[in-house]
């Protein structure tokens, strides 16, 4: 298995991209981690603590400029268009998430990359999967979104068989933070509930109280992400379709667990075409093939997170950051 030395992080200014290639660079150094974006213009924490660049996963050259520029071995590929956003431009999230995963493939193969983590996602299933999901099912999603994940787990599968690309991945539930707000995937309103508790004490969410999906908090994503990329090749006796679990909820739970800090708060309910994507998805996932080939373990459940989360986003707005 090749070493990893120079990492490049595409959708380094989304949600999960974001967090990611800080504690990349923090255990892979600063100037080994090269983070770019299409055109949403980075924080300051990201752009001052390493190199950034902005790029299309769309063109070719863009890319491959910073390959041969920073010497590039490993690529984790986070650059997408999430599912509500997909709903309303479909042709637009097709064209970034397909043509984009194959374009980094193939200069996967092209420079004999040590690594390429191409993330899926929750959005894969559909109607009929169990309330748990297996690690093995049909896959009948109903957004673009989860339809390019399916698409792009199969594709980077053949790339492993059909080319030897060391290629991996993962499938995030909702994730949770408290430093990055969402960008348009159906699950956002587990983020920003929070936010709202902090800021207003009240909360008017897109799906109904009894509404139950797979969540993750943000630091066990970034450790599942780092854990599967560095797992030894040989272990893994799958590859871009790992199931990762960490807690699962309704958003009543969800509520009431604010609720134990902050018992004035209040949630309303108005559910939009966000709740038919919310239906199709499973209650939970069966995650014990991660867990078996290389050690996933979450360290946070819900009570955990709510407190960490309203400690950290309270301390911010108390200093007018939030």
């Amino acid at each position: 298995m090749k070493e990893i030395k120079n990492i490049l992080v595409t959708g380094a200014v989304g949600q999960i991209g974001s967090e990611l290639t800080l504690a990349l660079r923090e255990k892979y150094g600063a100037e080994n981690v090269i983070a770019t974006g299409r055109k949403t213009e980075p924080s300051k924490e990201l752009k001052e603590s390493g190199p950034f660049h902005f790029i299309d996963v769309n063109s070719v050259e863009s890319v491959e400029e910073i390959i041969k520029k920073y010497d590039i071995d490993t690529i984790v590929h986070m650059a997408a268009i999430l599912s509500a956003v997909g709903e309303k431009n479909p042709t637009l999230a097709w064209d970034v998430n397909m043509n984009g995963t194959l374009n980094i493939l193939n200069l996967g193969v092209k420079y004999e990359m040590a690594r390429v983590v191409v993330p899926s996602s929750i959005a894969v299933w559909g109607p009929g999967t169990p309330a748990v999901a297996p690690q093995d099912v049909a896959l009948h999603p109903t957004t673009m979104y989860g339809v390019t994940k399916v698409c792009g787990e199969i594709l980077a599968d053949y790339y492993v068989k059909k080319y030897n690309l060391d290629s991996r991945g993962l499938r995030y539930p909702g994730i949770i933070s408290s430093e990055t707000l969402p960008g348009g995937g159906t699950t956002d309103y587990a983020v920003a509930i929070y936010y709202e508790a902090v800021k207003n004490r009240q909360y008017t969410c897109f799906v109904r109280e009894d509404t139950r999906l797979p969540m993750m908090y943000m630091p066990d994503c970034l450790k599942a992400t780092i854990d599967l990329m560095e797992a030894p090749f040989e272990n893994l006796k799958r590859h871009n379709d790992y199931n990762v679990g960490s807690m699962s909820f309704t958003v009543k739970d969800l509520a009431d667990s604010i609720k134990k800090v902050m018992p004035d708060f209040t949630v309303s309910y108005e559910p939009d075409f966000r709740q038919a994507i919310a239906d199709s998805w499973p209650d939970a996932v069966d995650d014990s093939a991660a867990r078996e080939d290389w050690g996933w373990n979450p360290s946070f459940d819900l009570d955990s997170m709510t407190k960490d989360m309203l400690e950290k986003l309270q301390a911010r707005h108390d200093k007018g950051l939030l």
